[in-house]
């Protein structure tokens, strides 16, 4: 990131860029600027925009080989193509001596480091990965939003607004746009606005029925899977969620055996630390053999629904109640 804010700054670019990774708001930031940059705002004879797996390579350097109209470079930019994963090699042929007037930007959630046009990309331009932000990153990030507005929070409502929203950046944006409206009277931010104002994500609502059947609250339960299908989950989505929460569950309790804390567990099974202490108490509230247990219970569901042997909203529901018997 830092090389691209320079080279902006300076206004010495670099032919070709990938924005690359899971984050998706800073991949689409930096395409932007980068658009901003490198092209007059407007100008629609000298910029191109292509989107998807259909593109054709020899189309774009048939673009890329013409000449400018009344400007000093040709902007291409490119993105979900695939092409960093397969199929680019005659893109990456065509950049390893690529026209002087013609300027590159790609930008791809995924791609392989293995691939030919990666490494021509690489070595003659600039390739940047976004991938997605630790908890002290975003809590700067949220922090600079709230005092920008004048707003101040609480570290306990701060933790309470991420939990809510995950780690994804735009989720993150928007929620907070949502909250300053709400609060645009306030100097303070309390949790009570946060639990009002922003959306419940879905992997919230399956950590609560979890809770509710470890605490054998079975009305609850139904009523938190209840609410997800009238939301339009589909019941098959909610099973793959409930059984990737018993099997995340399960990973944290054999790692807190070991003695690992909730930072290094948090790691290890791709959790932010203040979401790992979470986990690890829910974690408590069950024994080793149950959680192992659940997780195969779960893959027998899918399965029954899959053979036909069972309905799908059904299946969930029987699960929820056996375990929360």
């Amino acid at each position: 990131m830092q090389r691209i804010n320079e080279d902006i700054k300076t206004g010495r670019f670099k032919q070709m860029y990938l924005l690359y990774g899971e984050e998706a708001y800073l991949r689409k930031q930096y395409r932007d600027r980068l658009k901003g940059a490198l092209a007059a705002e407007g100008d629609t004879m000298n910029y191109s925009y292509f989107e998807g797996k259909d593109i054709s390579a020899g189309a774009v350097i048939d673009l890329a080989e013409t000449m400018p109209f009344l400007a000093e470079r040709r902007l291409i930019v490119m993105e979900n193509s695939n092409l960093f994963k397969s199929g680019g090699e005659k893109m990456a042929e065509y950049l390893a001596e690529p026209a002087q007037t013609a300027y590159f930007v790609f930008v791809e959630k995924e791609i392989d480091k293995r691939s030919k046009l990666f490494k021509t990309v690489s070595s003659n331009g600039t390739a940047v990965e976004f991938p997605v932000q630790n908890e002290a990153t975003l809590k700067k990030w949220v922090l600079g939003m709230f005092r920008k507005e004048g707003k101040q929070v609480t570290e306990r409502a701060l933790n309470c607004f991420l939990e809510k929203t995950g780690t994804d950046m735009e989720n993150i944006r928007k929620e907070l746009e949502k909250l300053m409206c709400y609060c645009m009277d306030k100097e303070s931010v309390t949790e009570q606005d946060i639990e009002e104002i922003c959306t419940q994500r879905v992997s919230n609502h399956i950590f609560d029925m979890v809770n509710a059947i470890a605490d054998r609250k079975r009305k609850r339960a139904l009523d938190l899977y209840y609410d997800l299908l009238a939301l339009k989950e589909p019941a098959m989505r909610i099973l793959f969620l409930i059984a990737r929460q018993f099997n995340l569950l399960l990973q944290v309790k054999e790692l807190e055996g070991k003695g690992y804390d909730n930072k290094t567990i948090g790691r290890k099974v791709g959790l932010q630390p203040f979401i790992a202490g979470k986990y690890a108490a829910q974690a408590g509230k069950f024994k080793s053999e149950d959680l192992r247990e659940a997780v195969e219970a779960c893959v027998e569901a899918e399965e029954a629904v899959k053979t036909g042997r069972m309905n799908d909203v059904m299946s969930v529901e029987l699960l929820i109640v056996r375990y929360s018997a």
